[in-house]
């Protein structure tokens, strides 16, 4: 019996998520469907993929192999559908993007609606985790990052520069010690990451400006400016954000000006299929036009 596409993209899916029942969700098929087709394929390759252990199914030595070709097939498959997506004028079907909450909260939502109006049959789905997304086991279809991968097989791609800088409310500087310098901080309650949750050296700002201690901390930024903007702290916040909070604003502004940038990441593999390319080139070029108008506003 030769083994059919159908069970390799069984066998991909619980491969990548460790599990019949997550594979049955990301597939919309019940575990016990997923359970057969992995059977099937076993028995039609005379060798069996997975072994259950306490962290799920892991592959075996064989799954190992046919993961490899699992993949190449995965990917031509891909290109094929994207070669024919992109004979057209829109875009159309599903695409994933995996990003940090900040681009993901306050860039994301407005330039993805913007490339969806011109694209009615375009499905968009942001994925906002506070960690590396893992496009090698297809996460997403192409990832926002604040730097750029140097392992694996990626395309990488430099969008832009962003500004960050020290932010506070009126009355929380109305009420506490004097800020005119990196040493007034000292005096001050800092809200920024928790510190060994930070999963990118680059959002290590406060390590950067001599702080040593996060009495408030959080892995979302969203969760940062709210605190900030109830009076509590100063955090670093990324100039885009500050138009959604009008009653932030920048402090220190001569002596902490950080500059960090996104790129967008995608898989190797990708790089023939018309439709992700075009889709990137309207992410990339909505990212970059969005950063500059938000930080326009932003600015003094």
């Amino acid at each position: 019996m030769a083994p059919n596409w159908d069970d390799m993209r069984v066998f991909l899916a619980v491969a990548r998520e460790e599990s019949l029942s997550a594979a049955g969700r990301l597939l919309k098929i019940d575990p016990a469907t997923a359970g057969r087709r992995i059977a099937r394929l076993e028995v039609s390759l005379d060798a069996p993929l997975f072994t259950k252990s306490q962290q799920g199914y892991v592959l075996t030595s064989a799954g190992e192999r046919l993961m490899a070709h699992g993949l190449q097939a995965e990917e031509a498959m891909r290109a094929a559908a994207g070669a024919l997506a992109g004979s057209s004028k829109t875009l159309s079907g599903q695409i994933r993007i995996g990003a940090p909450d900040g681009s993901a909260n306050y860039l994301l939502p407005q330039v993805c609606a913007k490339i969806c109006d011109a694209n009615p049959d375009l499905d968009i789905q942001i994925l906002a985790l506070p960690r590396i997304i893992n496009l090698s086991r297809r996460e997403a279809d192409m990832a926002v990052t604040v730097s750029a991968p140097t392992a694996g097989k990626l395309l990488v791609q430099r969008i832009c520069d962003y500004k960050l800088h020290l932010v506070a409310t009126q009355a929380y500087l109305a009420d506490h010690l004097p800020v005119q310098s990196l040493e007034d901080l000292r005096g001050h309650r800092m809200i920024g990451y928790i510190p060994d949750m930070i999963f990118d050296r680059e959002l290590d700002y406060l390590v950067d400006i001599g702080i040593d201690r996060v009495p408030l901390a959080s892995n979302s930024v969203s969760v940062q400016l709210r605190q900030v903007a109830l009076g509590s702290g100063i955090c670093v916040a990324h100039d885009f954000t500050l138009p959604f909070h009008p009653g932030l604003q920048k402090i220190l502004t001569d002596q902490v000006s950080l500059t960090r940038s996104f790129h967008l990441v995608r898989h190797e593999g990708d790089q023939r299929n018309e439709r992700l390319n075009r889709f990137a080139q309207a992410l990339s070029q909505g990212i970059r036009e969005e950063v500059e108008r938000l930080e326009a506003e932003a600015s003094p």
